[in-house]
């Protein structure tokens, strides 16, 4: 079953929206705390976040703690927006704002085509790729190095590889990057790739400060270049 969590601090909003994705098959986990997601979205394997928010600040302060660490798709229910505020949601990686009031019926099936079009192309499908001594493996989301075991790569630095593989040799702009990795518009969002190269170095990298495959050219982008 699809696992989806609703997350409000308003307890009318949080069991009307579970009953709406309860009709549309969804299994629901019901939080209140804002700051728990991040925490459920790491230890859990979650579909959708749907969040009812009307403080604009803190909804976009949440999406990009969550875009850090997952690809989720985000639904947010809010109070009538300009048409600004709209896309500036949009561009940090909320995938459908859905204004009040709303039809029950419309949101669930939204989010079902949303769904279908996320699970439509699974990551297994995508083909290997060898260069020298790395290999990565879309199916079980795995890099091998030399003889050494297969590491398992989280969802997002599965893709961040991908990127940088797939463009062997080429600088790969951060703003790219973003908008590849997590879906949404790069703008001021080097320190999201500057993390998760940190944390995909640890995995790859032999030697712990010293750069072997990915390689970072200040002020412009990254590269997988094997030396």
């Amino acid at each position: 079953m699809v696992q989806a969590i609703v997350v409000s601090p308003n307890q009318e909003d949080r069991d009307h929206l579970g009953f709406v994705l309860r009709q549309g098959g969804l299994g629901v986990i019901s939080i209140a705390d804002l700051a728990q997601v991040k925490s459920v979205l790491q230890s859990q394997t979650i579909s959708l976040v749907l969040i009812a928010l009307d403080d604009g600040a803190k909804l976009r302060e949440l999406v990009e703690n969550w875009r850090a660490i997952s690809q989720v798709l985000i639904v947010a229910v809010v109070e009538p927006l300009s048409e600004q505020a709209h896309c500036d949601l949009l561009d940090i990686g909320v995938d459908l704002v859905v204004e009040r009031p709303y039809s029950p019926r419309l949101l669930r099936r939204y989010i079902r085509v949303l769904l279908q079009r996320v699970q439509s192309l699974p990551v297994s499908v995508l083909p290997g790729i060898e260069i020298d001594n790395v290999y990565l493996d879309p199916a079980s989301r795995t890099i091998t190095i030399d003889q050494h075991p297969p590491q398992r790569l989280t969802e997002l630095e599965f893709r961040l590889l991908y990127v940088l593989m797939t463009n062997s040799g080429q600088v790969i702009p951060t703003d790219v990057i973003v908008e590849r990795v997590w879906g949404y518009s790069g703008e001021g969002n080097r320190d999201l790739v500057r993390g998760l190269v940190r944390r995909l170095r640890r995995k790859i990298e032999p030697i712990q400060g010293e750069t072997r495959y990915i390689h970072t050219l200040p002020g412009v982008g990254y590269r997988f270049f094997p030396e």
